[in-house]
């Protein structure tokens, strides 16, 4: 068989629709007697025992990829006589479970909303680990934070620098702060995630943080610890952290005569495997990269190399999860004359993962409660929701006979999957369960009808 004329042409027509591409699903997935099994435990057993759509979180290989990212920046830093701080980037997906996995493995948080905050310290998070995150921090936002003893908030607008200062001046405490620089960097990714180009929402022009650090030190309530760039989310090149590090060290070089700079957060952003053509840089290069280029760079302005922090978050959590779909209705649409693509629809769709409608994400997809021999057919993901825009995965090859009832699995839908899910037309957002040694727990229990009225004034009893 050959590909289909439909296909993107990047999408290579598989030898076995069945097989598993190992950089897109977590470490521990297998095929078993024709099913897919993640960290030992079946997704057709997990589909039947919590429902699907179902997010299914393979717990020990988030908490390696968090052990991984820790150690490479630790061991990368430690070699240019300085260390490192990693955040983990809690609006890719947070509950209080993921939380916990992140500090026990060493890790801080960063937050970036108030319901974010208290999901962190719901999970017993020391405060003192936690960065604040916001381009637009409520007074009531800032004072909570404050008051609870937050480690870091970023100061995204110099409006932030008295709010920030008053708050704490209320709590009778010295709050850190860190300064977000739109650096200019344009950095190789959707325009939607791409988060420090001029016209931007984010951050202040590098040229005016001298002042704005200035106005931070005069603030008796304030610490300065250092600049923070975020140049964008899915970045799989590495020239673009560089470019803004250098950037940002050559006015940190300059700050350094006012008085302490002590870090040096350059965000996160890191790119996974969403598809087997998906090419993504080991983690210790990229750390390796990073440690490279900051203490170059410090070695040319003649400055000490400060604490680097980052903030991965899709990194992490992103290629642990698969989400497992039943199949409902399919039909073989005629596109013209000669070519039929296949749209196999789920019981879920962008109220589960929006992504492929909002950035055109592509993604990979497989039957998963069997295996088969039948020819390969380009399928398209289809979802519930009253969109033609409602797309899983766009393009990708099943098994031919795939019939309703079947179960299908999507990898890599750990980050910015369940945190942007809505309750388009009324449906509840899915569970997600967590998975180590075969054994399933929930994590986040499913939304029910009742959950969905609860907030309904006019529903009587």
């Amino acid at each position: 068989m050959t590909a289909s004329p439909l296909a993107p042409g990047w999408l290579v027509h598989p030898d076995d629709a069945n097989a598993l591409a190992p950089t897109v699903w977590p470490s521990s997935a297998e095929r078993s007697d024709g099913a897919i099994r993640v960290a030992g435990a079946a997704l057709a057993d997990l589909a039947a025992e919590f429902g699907t759509p179902l997010y299914v979180v393979d717990e020990r290989d988030a908490r390696d990829r968090a052990v991984a990212v820790r150690s490479a920046f630790d061991d990368a830093f430690a070699g240019v006589g300085s260390s490192a701080h990693v955040y983990y980037a809690g609006k890719a997906f947070l509950c209080t479970t993921v939380a916990r996995w992140m500090v026990e493995e060493g890790l801080r948080i960063d937050v970036a909303s108030e319901g974010e905050l208290a999901v962190a310290l719901a999970a017993g998070v020391d405060p003192a680990l936690l960065g604040h995150h916001g381009n637009n921090k409520s007074l009531a936002e800032i004072d909570r934070s404050v008051g609870v003893g937050v480690g870091a908030i970023v100061l995204d607008s110099v409006v932030e620098v008295d709010r920030v200062s008053q708050a704490a001046e209320r709590h009778g405490v010295v709050q850190p702060v860190r300064l977000r620089i739109n650096s200019g960097v344009h950095a190789s990714t959707h325009e939607y995630l791409a988060t420090a180009r001029e016209d931007q929402k984010f951050g202040i022009p590098l040229a005016d943080a001298p002042d704005v650090v200035a106005a931070i030190r005069a603030r008796p309530s304030l610490r300065f610890l250092g600049l923070h760039s975020h140049i964008g989310s899915q970045i799989f090149e590495s020239a673009g952290f560089a470019e803004a590090a250098r950037r940002l060290l050559a006015v940190h070089a300059e700050l350094l005569a006012g008085g302490e700079v002590p870090e040096l957060n350059l965000g996160g952003g890191f790119g996974i495997a969403y598809t087997s053509v998906d090419v993504v840089t080991p983690i210790d290069e990229i750390a390796a990269d990073f440690a490279r280029v900051v203490a170059a760079e410090c070695a040319t302005l003649g400055i000490p190399v400060p604490v680097v922090a980052i903030e991965p978050g899709r990194l992490i959590i992103g290629p642990s999860t698969v989400t497992v779909y039943e199949v409902g209705t399919i039909k073989d649409v005629v596109v013209d004359s000669e070519h039929i693509r296949k749209y196999v629809s789920v019981d879920g769709g962008m109220s589960d993962n929006v992504r492929p409608a909002l950035y055109g994400a592509d993604y990979t997809v497989r039957l998963a409660n069997r295996s088969s021999d039948a020819d390969p057919a380009l399928v398209r993901i289809a979802g519930k929701h009253c969109e033609s825009g409602d797309i899983v995965v766009h393009a990708d090859y099943l098994p031919g006979d795939v019939a309703p009832g079947d179960l299908v699995a999507v990898p890599a839908t750990g980050a910015y999957c369940w945190s942007l899910a809505s309750n388009y037309n009324y449906l509840g957002r899915p569970a997600v369960v967590a998975v180590r040694d075969g054994a399933a727990r929930v994590v986040v229990r499913r939304e029910t009808e009742a959950d969905l009225l609860s907030r309904d004034t006019g529903v009587t009893s």
